[in-house]
């Protein structure tokens, strides 16, 4: 089989791409440097360096391949957001068009669900039904849950502050959370099996969990039990998030994405439909990685 795979040698990407190396397939992986691709090169991957915001580029690589695994990568320069998401979707489904690829696996997220009203995963709903707009092409929509790295966004604020906290507050076990490393697994597992039919999604996560427990465990991992999970405001995390650098476009997505995990509405569909199985990293397996790189810091 030929495969290609977006997000470069990414901590998705990348076991992704060696698990289908290892199964004796052929994979190509689109990045934008080829440094960063050095290691895959070295075991048997093929690069195409070149940008998912380039449609001619995406032709030529999708032309041949059989099936192909789609993200979006970040981009913080983006005048909007959403719309940057959405077009990288459609630039996917031009791309697969007339091409051989039958088979494809979009990484998504909880909300994806929904049009309005969940930050940057609004824009994955508009990069989802860009590709189901594909004929006769089987599309899995992996909805993954809040990544545990988000959390090493805290470090400074415990350091500073004492206190973890964003502008959302979930009771447990009502917050799905993921590692990258499960993540990777489960789409290479609907990469290498390819037995889907039609347009659908499946959501996929590590653990559930809430953020009380969240402030528990990582308190406990980095000796300080008292540690608390403090909510904010909307407007004290957008003030926040613009004092240490982020763009006001993707600082006011961010916020809006908070806004919609306190309220509930952007793990709803999940919660209706959650996985039968998780995966094998848990709250206090982070909490340990996260102990290591507070030490660290």
């Amino acid at each position: 089989m030929k495969y290609v795979i977006t997000g470069g040698a990414g901590h998705i990407s990348k076991p992704i791409t060696e698990k289908l190396l290892a199964a004796g397939h052929s994979v190509t992986v689109i990045a934008r440097n080829a440094e960063h691709l050095k290691d895959l090169v070295a075991k048997g991957a093929t690069a195409a360096i070149g940008s998912v915001e380039d449609v001619a580029f995406l032709k030529t690589v999708f032309n041949d391949a059989d099936a192909v695994y789609t993200m979006v990568p970040p981009n913080y320069s983006a005048k909007d957001v959403k719309e940057f998401i959405g077009q990288v979707g459609k630039n996917y489904a031009e791309a697969i068009t007339g091409s051989s690829i039958r088979f494809v696996v979009n990484l998504s997220s909880i909300g994806a669900d929904l049009p309005k009203g969940c930050g940057p995963v609004s824009g994955l709903y508009r990069a989802e039904q860009a590709l189901n707009s594909l004929q006769d092409v089987h599309i899995k929509h992996v909805r993954a849950p809040y990544f545990f790295d988000n959390f090493f966004s805290n470090l400074d604020l415990i350091k500073t502050a004492g206190i973890m906290g964003s502008n959302f507050a979930i009771a447990s076990p009502r917050f799905p959370v993921g590692a990258t490393s499960d993540i990777a697994n489960e789409i290479a597992e609907e990469l290498l099996n390819l037995d889907f039919t039609g347009h659908s999604a499946r959501y996929i996560a590590s653990d559930e969990i809430g953020t009380t427990e969240i402030a528990a465990a990582v308190g406990k991992a980095i000796g300080k039990p008292d540690l608390q999970w403090i909510p904010f405001a909307d407007s004290d995390a957008l003030k926040g998030m613009l004092q240490a650098g982020l763009p006001e476009e993707m600082a006011k997505n961010y916020v809006e994405m908070g806004a919609a995990l306190n309220n509930g509405i952007m793990q709803s569909d999940y919660l209706a439909h959650r996985p039968s199985t998780f995966g094998k990293v848990k709250l206090n397996d982070f909490a340990n990685a996260f102990a290591a790189a507070y030490k660290a810091n």
